[in-house]
């Protein structure tokens, strides 16, 4: 009996080990899979004090939220108005969000914390947008507000995450210089509202900026504005601000460099009207010289023929006035890489059955070589097509040829038959593509009907994202126009006021207090079917 109740017992604990390990080893096999990613931001549980408190007198805020949070760019999202000498300070400590102010609060003044997107979770780093808390050292707090709207100045399209500020009159000097306090970012409709606004005069700004330090910077951020200040007595509720990129009201260069190839190539903060270049030191290296302005005058490139300089100074001028100087150095020993390329105007390897071929190479062409040169139409090499120099762009050449239809046509630059600048060469360079079908391309007639001939229009076609203009026209008067061979798709119709009749659509000036141009578009998509005539009615309102 003995013997067996022992057996019992090491039976029973040997399958207990058994349910064990294997307990152990299935949780341990494998680590559970995550789930959809999170995009939910923190949400706010309690505070204390509360939010909206009246007759604060407490100099520590916590806030809890339903997650771990952590704060990213605290310095230049974070603010506080009336700003204070001494800023708050913020500390993140897992669910909780501690703000001790360090200064003392006036009284009967209401205070509003904006954390913009300061506060994330910790895992996914989504943001609390316009996460405010507000408190009031009096009785009451302030409640008008401010809310409107943002739209792009070219497409009218709402502005999202555009940063609108608020900055008190008797402040306005701070805009461009120093972050304001007072802001908030528009959602995805281009709508903002600013709330817990004190009984005052505002200048009322709009910003699409890059560096995100809430701080008007004119060479990369865009801007709008309401002329006059406001006088807030009463909720507004309708402020309608348009956004723009100003034109630099002093002219600079933003970028030069000596290219590895022998170039010299600027970027400028403005459109010049009549630019030149002149090299005045040494003076000689002038002669000979070869230039390019880019379509909107705004950069340049310059080749000159003698590299022998350690050092060289360029002025640019528009309208034969100095704008700037500026030097270039280079080293004696100083090697550089000259490969000549080509661009055109293929689009998916198809000729628009109405243009020439069209060629850019990156170098000033000094001579070419026909000999070296072929083209094929089915394989077979065919005479009778010509290259043009482009008269306004030295860089671009037309190849002239009857074209046909259906048949595959090989362009070959064959090496050396390019001499650029420099004694540059050129390697094979070839060129396939097709006459496209006129059948894929479409017709564009618009009737036009001016509401006053005294006054300059501009017509501006724009592809479906609006960003690119495909064709422009000046109206003066009513009547029709008719616009061939468009690739079929979708276009948009967009009339541009031009109220100063200089045939180009004028940006603001924040400076002098002037809006860019308006424009307005036709009702409705231009859809282009293939070998088809659009008919359109545009009555310029």
């Amino acid at each position: 009996m003995r013997k067996t109740r022992i057996l019992s017992f090491d039976s029973i604990f040997k399958l207990l080990f058994l349910v064990i390990a294997c307990m152990y080893g299935c949780a341990a096999m494998k680590t559970p899979e995550g789930g959809p990613r999170d995009t939910t931001p923190p949400k706010v549980v309690k505070s204390e004090p509360k939010n909206l408190s009246t007759n604060f007198k407490s100099d520590k805020i916590v806030i809890d939220f339903d997650e771990y949070i952590k704060l990213t760019n605290e310095f230049k999202e974070f603010t506080i108005s009336p700003e204070q000498e001494k800023p708050p300070i913020l500390k993140a400590k897992l669910k909780r969000l501690e703000i001790t102010l360090q200064d003392s609060l006036e009284k009967n003044t209401t205070y509003t914390l904006n954390f913009g997107k300061a506060v994330t979770d910790i895992n996914e780093g989504n943001a609390i947008k316009n996460f405010s808390y507000v408190f009031s050292t009096g009785p009451r707090i302030d409640s008008l507000s401010i809310a409107g709207s943002v739209k792009n100045a070219l497409t009218l399209q709402p502005e999202i995450d555009a940063i609108v500020l608020a900055i008190p009159l008797a402040r306005d000097s701070i805009f461009g210089k120093r972050k304001p306090s007072i802001y908030t970012v528009t959602d995805s409709s281009g709508n903002f509202k600013l709330n817990n606004l004190k009984k005052d005069q505002y200048k009322i700004y709009a910003l699409k900026e890059k560096s995100g330090d809430k701080i008007y910077q004119q060479f990369n951020d865009e801007v709008g504005f309401i002329k006059d200040p406001i006088t807030l007595d009463r909720n507004i509720d309708s402020l309608q601000l348009t956004i723009f990129k100003e034109l630099a009201s002093v002219f600079r260069i933003i970028d030069r460099k000596l290219n590895n190839d022998g170039s010299i190539s600027m970027n400028f903060n403005q459109q010049l009207r009549k630019p030149s270049i002149q090299v005045i030191d040494p003076m000689a290296i002038d002669q000979g010289k070869l230039v390019q302005f880019n379509r909107t005058n705004d950069s340049v490139r310059v080749w000159l023929a003698d590299l022998s300089f350690d050092s060289v100074k360029v002025v640019i001028k528009d309208e034969q006035k100095g704008l700037d100087t500026v030097k270039f150095t280079r080293g004696k020993k100083e090697t550089y890489t000259r490969n000549i390329t080509a661009g055109d105007n293929l689009q998916s390897g198809l000729l628009n059955p109405n243009n020439d071929l069209q060629l850019s190479f990156n170098f000033p062409i000094q001579s070419i070589d026909p000999a070296k040169i072929t083209l094929l139409e089915d394989s077979i090499p065919r005479k009778g097509f010509t290259l043009v120099k482009d008269s306004s762009n030295i860089l671009n050449y037309t190849v002239k040829y009857p074209w046909k239809k259906k048949e595959k046509y090989i362009l070959k630059l064959n090496e050396g038959a390019l001499t650029a600048i420099f004694n540059a060469k050129n390697k094979e360079i070839n060129k396939t593509f097709m006459l496209g079908s006129e059948d894929d391309y479409g017709t564009l007639t618009l009737k036009i009907n001016v509401p006053d001939t005294a006054k300059s229009y501009i017509l501006e076609i724009v592809n479906e994202k609006k960003d690119v203009v495909v064709t422009t026209r000046k109206i003066v008067k009513s009547g029709p126009i008719t616009l061939l061979n468009y690739r079929t798709g979708t276009y948009f119709a967009r009339i541009v006021y031009d109220a100063n009749k200089n045939g180009i659509w004028d940006t603001g000036n924040i400076k002098s207090g002037i809006q860019p141009e308006k424009i307005w578009y036709v009702p409705g998509e231009l859809r282009l079917r293939a070998n088809w005539i659009q008919e359109a009615e545009v009555n310029i309102p």
